[in-house]
């Protein structure tokens, strides 16, 4: 799974880099955003940098990966007042005992049930306990791209359903219909050009 994981990571790596136009210089156009990366993934800041170039992280165990996550919560994670959660509050949120969450600190495993409260209430990605470094940065990076790809594509204000609606229309339109067609699209996308400015 490592290996496709790290394959899906260049493609998006890939993808990132063709549509800021910095191939070979990605991981310099996502600096500001490593830190963020990592708090979203629990991967430490300088092993995100090293996929971002495109290296690969330490293999480890999914216990391994979980107590990591579970410790990372324990160490990153901020209640509204700016202080730490303790053992007590994450194994409330949890739903289980201090001394059960203590364990899972030690062992990782947590119950699916419980990690699945922890990832809810801390608005993770699915997956976030067991996902691997790839896999866990990969998704994280899905938003960023989706953004990028949406302002470099001229026709992305197109893309949505009633559009493509329309579009699966056009061969059945009078020359007529298409010209109006064509005209409304195109006054959306100046109206978005002159917003943008």
């Amino acid at each position: 799974m490592a290996a496709d994981a790290y394959t899906q990571l260049a493609e998006t790596l890939e993808r990132l880099a063709h549509t800021t136009g910095q191939p070979g210089r990605l991981s310099d156009a996502l600096r500001d955003s490593v830190g963020a990366l990592s708090q979203r993934t629990a991967i430490p800041e300088e092993v995100v940098i090293c996929l971002l170039d495109g290296g690969r992280a330490e293999e480890t165990s999914v216990a391994d990966r979980v107590r990591q996550r579970l410790d990372f919560l324990l160490k990153s994670r901020r209640r509204e007042d700016g202080s730490r959660y303790t053992r007590e509050e994450l194994a409330s949120i949890a739903g289980v005992s201090r001394q059960s969450f203590s364990a899972w600190l030690e062992t990782g495993t947590p119950s699916l049930r419980a990690s699945d409260q922890l990832r809810r209430f801390f608005q993770l990605p699915a997956g976030f306990m067991t996902a691997d470094e790839p896999e866990a940065l990969n998704e994280a990076l899905q938003p960023v791209l989706q953004e990028l790809e949406g302002k470099s594509d001229p026709l992305a204000p197109l893309r949505t359903p009633g559009f493509l609606r329309l579009a699966r229309r056009a061969p059945h339109m009078s020359p007529r219909k298409l010209r109006a067609l064509e005209e409304w699209a195109e006054m959306i996308t100046e109206s978005r050009d002159d917003t943008d400015r």
